[in-house]
């Protein structure tokens, strides 16, 4: 079991040979060739400003057309037995979930490669995965090695005042990184009296909607700012609907805790109210790797990448955090490892998680794409389909891809393209194109908003929930986390961010 992720990358690893060598058995029939390349690329690569060539496919745009609609049945299939799974079936599951996702992922792997004889889309799931998880795994990790311990009383407000830095600080670090620097020190100010719902706010308010207001808070963020929308961009306009939405979380999380008595009134403790922390020289591994994000060689020239179809993929970047990451670890502070209680245990069940998302993902992302940039679907090209399209799948599927293609069709729509960083820049900065300004707005909101709609929303919510799992908190399985707090408490909140913000 513990190689199924291993022999899924090396599968992943030979996918342009085999595409390669499968395309080379192919009839000389100009149909058939024509056929085969249903390409669909999410976007992590792009060629020189202004340049495109019938060898460059445009983010989200398939050379032909996407896959057939019944190609999404592995990737429903896996995320219900994820709902399902720890719920009706807990020992099969957590048992056999690696198996189950990897195997689901190669399905779809093999589909692509030997029936469409497309190894682009295939290349790019992997890419995406890679760089995925080696940001998590890394920031994972290396916070793992500083243990914060504050020492007060968990009152409502403490705990108000918490959730609030960590969604400002995950603009700063990113939101994975506050999540896993501020999640275990959150459930030892509480651990008289923790319950679920502290955790799901959590879950709402640093690892998702707090950061929004930096490229380095949430990956979609970083993708545009890769494709030229400006740094201070997101900070200008995502900040109103930001404070708002995390105003009205604050309120009623107050609510909620002021209502929780469980804490033992007869114990009488005395509190130092001071703060200490652990294993301080973490931080310097935590600023190398948010440092590395920025090597990306198609932006800086020089940075060594692997060429693939004339397109740049990172893999110094990836290189660096997983060092940083192993080095993090073999020099931490082992008090601090202690007392974090750390183990591999959660970035393990994302990784296997997720490299079954992403290889399941590929024809709902081309569907998408295709309906996105059709006629059809850029007919409906506005704010209010922008917000609710892009935040609603970013619920279920990676929100990173998920606001490229939105960009690339509201670009499209207009005629403009995504490939162009002049392009991106001209719609970011409005008065070019029409209504560009609310539309990105509306797509950056909605993909790092409803990222907080579901367990795998968002990378650092599924490792958040099983560190509190592993602390004894039994969560909520995936339909009682929506049904329970995402529609009752989420969605009303963007449904105000919509009305307030995208329609007067």
């Amino acid at each position: 079991m513990r190689n199924a992720l291993l022999l899924t990358l090396v599968l992943w690893l030979a996918i342009p040979f085999i595409a390669n060598a499968s395309t080379d058995a192919l009839p000389d029939n100009p149909e058939i060739a024509a056929s085969s390349e249903v390409i669909q690329d999410n976007g992590h690569q792009e060629p020189a400003e202004g340049h495109t060539t019938d060898d460059h496919a445009t983010p989200g745009e398939s050379h032909d057309a996407a896959p057939p609609g019944w190609t999404v049945i592995p990737f429903v299939l896996l995320l219900s037995m994820i709902a399902t799974g720890p719920l009706f079936y807990e020992h099969f599951w957590h048992k056999n979930y690696p198996i189950i996702a990897v195997s689901l992922a190669t399905i779809v792997v093999l589909y692509y490669l030997f029936a469409l004889h497309n190894a682009h889309a295939p290349v790019h799931a992997l890419a995406e995965y890679v760089q995925f998880i080696a940001l998590l795994a890394s920031l994972y990790i290396a916070s793992g090695g500083i243990m914060i311990n504050v020492d007060k009383k968990a009152t409502p407000m403490a705990n108000v005042l918490l959730l609030v830095v960590g969604a400002v600080i995950a603009n700063l670090i990113g939101t994975t990184g506050a999540s896993m620097l501020l999640i275990r020190p959150f459930i030892r100010l509480n651990k008289s009296r923790i319950r679920p719902y502290h955790i799901i706010f959590f879950i709402f308010m640093v690892s998702n909607i707090g950061g929004a207001l930096t490229p380095i808070g949430d990956p979609p963020l970083f993708l545009g700012f890769l494709k030229g929308v400006p740094f201070m961009w997101t900070l200008e306009h995502n900040v109103l609907p930001w404070a708002l939405a995390l105003v009205i979380l604050s309120a009623i999380f107050y609510v909620f805790d002021s209502r929780n008595k469980d804490e033992d009134l007869f114990d009488e403790v005395e509190y130092t109210n001071k703060t200490s922390i652990i294993g301080t020289r973490n931080f310097f591994w935590l600023a190398l790797i948010i440092a590395s994000v920025f090597l990306d060689p198609n932006v800086i020239e020089g940075v060594p990448a692997i060429v693939y179809e004339g397109q740049k993929f990172s893999f110094l970047r990836e290189l660096i955090m997983l060092s940083v990451g192993f080095l993090s670890y073999k020099l931490a502070d082992k008090k601090a490892i202690t007392g974090n209680e750390f183990n591999f245990e959660p970035i393990r069940e994302v990784a296997f998680i997720f490299v079954g998302i992403f290889g399941t993902m590929m024809p709902a992302l081309a569907l998408v794409s295709e309906f996105a940039q059709s006629d059809a679907g850029a007919s409906l090209i506005g704010p209010n389909s922008l917000y609710w399209g892009t935040g609603v799948l970013s619920g279920f599927l990676d929100n990173a891809p998920t606001y490229l293609n939105f960009l690339a069709a509201a670009l499209a729509s207009q005629g403009g393209d995504i490939n162009a960083i002049a392009n991106v820049q001209d719609y970011a900065a409005g008065g070019v194109y029409e209504q560009s300004v609310i539309n990105l707005t509306a797509i950056a909101v909605g993909a790092v908003f409803f990222g907080a709609m579901t367990y795998i929303g968002n990378g650092p919510n599924f490792m958040v929930k099983s560190i509190a799992e592993q602390t004894g908190i039994h969560m909520p399985s995936f339909f009682g986390y929506i049904l329970r707090y995402s529609i009752p408490i989420l969605l009303p909140i963007f449904v105000v961010v919509w009305l307030v913000f995208f329609v007067f």
